[in-house]
């Protein structure tokens, strides 16, 4: 009996103490002691300035903190997946084959777009491109997100008012006769933030020379044009275009986005 008990000893104490001696995660020094849940509380810029704020001079520096606040934003949404797919509620595989396809010709184009940037893009500025990038992945779960957590229609839902008829008219009216728009009309268009980032995107693309807008203009193509997306990230693609094909300014067009 006592021999039982001593072998049984001898194979569970050595897992036991394998199970103890494991060494813990080492913490990202980068991070500053902080969670990333603190640090995605923060906006990318104040979290570099925070981060730099001892030699705020030094590139690589810089680019640490950059690459801290992108493991931070992949890492959250690498949960939100997960948690979407434990639920059932994640994309299909179809739709996730697709986004593939999206980033993959977004990355293309930010290629191609910081290499015709003026002045040319160095790597504060390239590093800064690969984290807003990531911005759209984000985006791609957040919309299941909002998918699964949407209320279902009411099972008992009121009868449907009687329609009124429409009123008689001798004449219906003439195809000869289109719609001229108002100058309050024209003043909302034109304060639409799409119509306002295509303008925009469009006036950057005019001084290039030919063969690098038809370039940079078949490469978005191919990121709008061939995939399905919202229209939210239709929106932030042309932000994310203007953001790094735009000159430096005190106030640009398209501020980082987080």
């Amino acid at each position: 009996m006592r021999r039982l008990i001593a072998l049984l000893l001898l194979a569970i104490v050595p897992g036991a103490i394998s199970a103890q001696s494991k060494p813990p995660q080492k913490a990202d020094p980068d991070r500053m002691g902080m969670t990333c849940a603190q640090i995605l509380q923060m906006t990318s810029s104040d979290w570099v300035a925070k981060s730099t704020s001892k030699d705020a001079s030094n590139i690589d520096s810089h680019l640490r903190a950059i690459r801290a606040y992108g493991r931070c934003y992949d890492e959250r949404t690498d949960r939100l997946a997960a948690l979407l797919a434990r639920g059932g509620k994640g994309p299909t595989k179809a739709a996730r084959a697709d986004f593939v396809a999206f980033e993959s010709a977004l990355k293309d184009f930010a290629a191609k777009a910081l290499a015709d940037a003026q002045p040319p893009a160095d790597s504060q500025k390239t590093s800064y491109a690969n984290l807003y990038e990531k911005q759209f992945r984000y985006i791609f779960y957040q919309e299941y997100e909002a998918k699964a957590v949407k209320p279902a229609p009411s099972a008992m839902k009121p009868p449907a008012p009687a329609a009124t008829p429409p009123a008689h008219t001798d004449s219906p009216p003439s195809a000869d006769s289109p719609h001229t728009a108002t100058a309050q009309e024209r003043a909302r268009s034109d304060a639409d933030p799409m119509t306002m980032a295509k303008n925009r995107f469009g006036k950057i693309l005019e001084p290039l020379p030919d063969d690098q807008m038809h370039e940079l203009h078949r490469a978005f193509g191919e990121v709008i044009g061939a995939h399905p997306i919202s229209e939210q990230t239709r929106l932030a693609v042309y932000r994310y275009a203007i953001s790094i094909l735009e000159p430096p300014s005190a106030t640009p067009f398209a501020p980082p986005p987080f």
